[in-house]
């Protein structure tokens, strides 16, 4: 996933960002080193600042995701719910769609999540939840 000319992208040390057309807010996780537990806190301080008082339908291209630590996943596990209308994931690689099956897995959440491979059908989904 590429964004558009027009959007205005909101960069962090793991993931860049941004809002669709449609409203729904796109992220591309990059190739980087696991985050600590405080860095995956302040992220999440910036997501939600980011989105005020609403949730959003979240679209992320997990290809290039590695690992995450346990503690940066029970966090995330709690804080997501707080944020997150319904969750699409897409990836060209193996292990991003292992390591994201894992996690939604290991922690069911309280919102849809969808695994696919292209972008075009996972922004379909994610539109009934808008």
């Amino acid at each position: 996933m590429v964004p558009p000319e027009n959007a205005k992208v909101t960069e962090t040390s793991t993931s860049i960002y941004w809002f669709d057309e449609n409203g729904i807010l796109c992220a591309v996780a990059k190739k980087v080193a696991a985050p600590s537990l405080d860095e995956t806190k302040r992220i999440m301080e910036e997501f939600k600042q980011m989105l005020g008082d609403r949730k959003a339908c979240l679209l992320i291209d997990v290809t290039n995701s590695g690992e995450s630590t346990r503690e940066s996943r029970d966090y995330a596990a709690i804080e997501f719910p707080k944020v997150v209308k319904a969750m699409a994931l897409i990836s060209d690689s193996e292990l991003g769609k292992m390591l994201a099956n894992l996690f939604f897995n290991l922690k069911q959440q309280p919102y849809p999540t969808k695994m696919f491979t292209g972008e075009n059908e996972a922004k379909e989904w994610l539109k009934q939840y808008l």
